[in-house]
């Protein structure tokens, strides 16, 4: 019973390092929005970090590894020597599906069979090829699936702001109420809890985010589902469990089994979260084995045990058998899906998206994408709530990353914080002055709804609130006649395209809560010089000229010039 002793110290030991990691993840995620000014702490995207899968991805797609951490490879380390333990140890998504698979009946999975090893696992090795393809054809989407971004994007943008109204809610309908029991009140159990909440987990304003709903359905989903199997998302979905288990076929650390005193009670298998066949001599599978040892753990003869053998020992071990037509299928069906998310004008830059107005720093649209992990700690720590996932303004592509949306919030003046916590330098960390000059848009007046253009009456709300030292919006005194004959003289207010750096708050405070009077479009933003309404005179040379002099040719102004570009300049034409 040696083994079994022990490996049940592991298991306690790997429960305790999972709940601590666990902790240690919705800690720094509550600390990406603090109520106070403190700067941003390095450890807010460690979890990112030790993220092999971003990091591969956003290399493949970006062709660099600025603003990426190598701390990435010290999980791919990990994972040579002692399996997926990334999975079955640090993982707070993994932990998450842990506990909420105790739910179901251990005696109906072991009649069943249910948790035994599926052909459909390896499902998530093609997703992790198809992936890849549209990384290297510069199109990031596997923020979409992998976990940690996964986990983080739903709880920032969904979970956490459900659990705020609802306590918010219920603590409110307690107190109008007041239920009394004789001489007890409800609230006054009701309110030291909801205290609590507000000032030690609920400590800013409550957000609200256009699109959580959607976030949500998804996150949940993948949750319920381990009420059919056993962590289902591990098994079939995972892109960077895929990615480990890649690493993971000669590990130092390997199970043992096949021993006489195995009694074929299947408890093994019962208790492997994985379906990495421990039940089955010589057919253990390390590429799916979480290194969880529930294994062992529940093996009462002592028959398997993990052991440290050489890497290049060759030992009896199963094979998961990926065919290669279906590899190379998954792979021209991420290039596929590609090719169908850039058909749109706007993936193709001949067009730009009003609503698209991308958060101060953030990279052109192009090059954006290519970085953007949909994980959503730029939303998370933006203290006015300006920041949401986007639908469809970025067409396919594009879904879940970050858009600012004024008549929701603005951007603070003083504030630098998204491109401080951006992981892969999507949003370039810029400071306060440099991002005081970025230009995220434009804001124009419609003066069929401002109240001085269109009804007569005074207003200087957004002149007001303008942050920019020497005001973006200034008055124009002008005389208007009334219904009645008389005169009236009205600042009517107007817009300074070279101070305007589209923030959205003339838009977020104008006094329409419809529809603002005043409306801020991705127009004149600094990351694309094609989308300036404002720009300097024609050159000779059939572009226009830059603010610094630089030319801006026709074409995707992201990268090389476009193919009808390149065509018209070798047939002799151009613009004139």
């Amino acid at each position: 019973m040696i083994a079994r002793r022990r490996a049940r110290i592991v298991v306690w030991t790997r429960r305790a390092v999972q709940g601590i990691a666990f902790v240690l993840f919705l800690h720094l995620l509550l600390a990406a929005r603090s109520p106070d000014e403190r700067p941003p702490g390095g450890m807010l995207s460690l979890f990112f970090d030790l993220d092999p899968l971003l990091f591969a991805g956003t290399w493949l797609s970006a062709r660099s590894l600025e603003g990426l951490s190598l701390l990435a490879l010290a999980t791919v380390v990990l994972t040579i020597l002692l399996g997926r333990v990334f999975c079955g140890w640090i993982c707070p998504f993994g932990t998450l599906h842990n506990m909420i698979a105790t739910i179901r009946s251990r005696k109906t999975r072991l009649l069943s069979g249910e948790d035994a090893f599926s052909r459909w696992q390896r499902a998530k090795y093609y997703v992790l090829f198809g992936l890849a393809a549209m990384a290297i054809l510069g199109a990031h989407w596997i923020g979409v699936f992998d976990p940690i971004a996964l986990f983080y994007r739903s709880v920032a943008v969904a979970v956490f702001p459900a659990l705020h109204y609802a306590a918010e809610a219920i603590s409110t309908a307690i107190y109008d109420a007041d239920p009394r029991v004789g001489p007890l009140s409800l609230a006054s159990i009701s309110e030291p809890a909801y205290r609590f909440l507000r000032d030690h987990v609920f400590v800013v304003k409550r957000a609200a985010f256009t699109g959580s709903t959607l976030v949500f359905l998804v996150f949940l989903a993948a949750a319920l589902l381990n009420l059919f199997r056993t962590r289902f998302w591990c098994r079939y979905v995972c892109p960077l469990g895929a990615l480990l288990g890649l690493f993971a076929g000669r590990t130092l650390l390997r199970l043992r089994s096949g021993s006489e005193a195995c009694g074929g009670c299947n408890h093994c298998r019962l208790a492997c979260p994985a379906a990495a066949q421990p039940e089955i001599p010589g057919k253990w599978l390390p590429v799916e084995c979480f290194g969880c040892w529930n294994c062992v753990a529940a093996c009462k003869q002592d028959a398997i045990d993990f052991r440290w053998e050489s890497p290049f020992r060759k030992t009896p071990a199963g094979s998961i058998d990926l065919r290669r037509r279906a590899v190379l299928a998954s792979a021209f069906g991420g290039a596929g899906a590609l090719l169908a998310m850039r058909l749109s004008p706007l993936a193709q830059a001949r067009t730009y998206n009003p609503e698209l107005i991308r958060p101060p720093g953030a990279r052109p649209e192009a090059e954006f994408l290519d970085r953007c992990v949909q994980c959503g700690m730029c939303m998370k720590v933006c203290p006015t709530n300006a920041l949401h996932p986007t639908a469809l303004q970025a067409g396919i592509e594009g879904i879940w990353t970050p858009v600012l949306v004024p008549r929701l919030g603005y951007c603070e003046y003083e504030c630098n914080l998204c491109g401080a916590v951006c992981p892969t330098s999507a949003i370039l960390p810029l400071s306060l002055p440099e991002k005081k000059e970025v230009r995220m848009g434009l804001a124009s007046f419609d003066t069929t709804r401002c109240l001085p253009y269109a009804y007569g009456r005074d207003c200087i709300v957004c002149e007001e609130h303008c942050p920019i030292p020497d005001k973006a919006i200034y008055f124009v005194e002008t005389p208007v006649r009334l219904r009645d004959g008389t005169v009236r003289v009205l600042k009517q207010p107007r817009v300074d395209p070279d101070l305007c750096t589209g923030c959205g708050i003339c838009e977020y405070v104008c006094p329409f809560k419809d529809r603002a009077a005043i409306r801020v479009t991705s127009a004149n933003e600094s990351r694309h010089p094609r989308n300036r309404p404002l720009l300097p005179v024609l050159s000779g040379a059939g572009g226009y000229a830059g603010e610094e002099g630089a030319e801006i040719p026709y074409g995707r102004e992201e990268g090389s010039r476009s193919r009808e570009a390149a065509d018209s300049e070798v047939g002799g034409g151009g613009a004139s």
